[in-house]
């Protein structure tokens, strides 16, 4: 995905209490499901005499279709998994993974209660969670000549492209983190300014 969008940077426990039954959440960063599962791990191991661990997770943008997962964990079906995925789509940020941990009260909540206490759950923890916008990058090389190298990183510097690595030799050897969003225009500069001669190639260890 080139376009960017919020991703979670920080960790929340938050409490709710609905007749009687105790909803614990956490949010937290979460790039893959094997992270998100071991998120699920570390609140059995916190919490080992609840009830219920419920989950739902968003590995790319919150508004992407692919990279998500959640689970009700023993709750009726619907009732817990979807409620928290849809929330967290709704707050538009990705990359993170939602778990709460459930303590039973004693008193049923049913189908639509039990939607409400998730669902609801989620929305007050996220008010708590910081974000940062996500930028995807590649990675580039690029040869140039030495009286050039000023230009090429002003280029660079104009779209907060990072020099990786770089090698003095018969040319100077470039490996750049650019911005996808950008890679025509850098293109364009580049061409511009050597008449043709530079120009991106895909990234190799320098």
């Amino acid at each position: 995905m080139v376009t960017p969008y919020k991703i979670a940077v920080n960790k929340v426990e938050h409490e709710t209490v609905v007749n009687r039954s105790r909803f614990i959440c956490f949010l937290e960063p979460c790039e893959s499901i094997e992270e998100a599962k071991e998120q699920v791990k570390q609140c059995q191991l916190l919490h080992p005499q609840a009830s219920h661990y419920c989950y739902a997770f968003l590995t790319k943008a919150a508004n992407n279709s692919l990279g998500y997962g959640y689970s009700d964990d023993g709750e009726p079906s619907g009732t817990a998994g979807k409620p928290m995925l849809a929330v967290l789509q709704g707050g538009g940020i990705g990359q993170v993974c939602a778990v709460i941990v459930r303590y039973f009260g004693g008193t049923k909540l049913g189908t639509g209660g039990l939607q409400r206490a998730y669902g609801d759950s989620v929305r007050q923890a996220l008010v708590f969670l910081q974000s940062k916008t996500k930028i995807a990058m590649a990675t580039k090389t690029l040869a140039c000549q030495y009286n050039q190298v000023d230009d090429v990183l002003h280029i660079i510097s104009q779209v907060q492209g990072q020099v990786i690595e770089q090698e003095y030799l018969q040319q100077v050897q470039f490996k750049l983190s650019l911005p996808k969003a950008e890679l025509a225009w850098i293109e364009h500069k580049l061409q511009t300014l050597s008449a043709g001669e530079l120009s991106l190639t895909p990234s190799d260890n320098l």
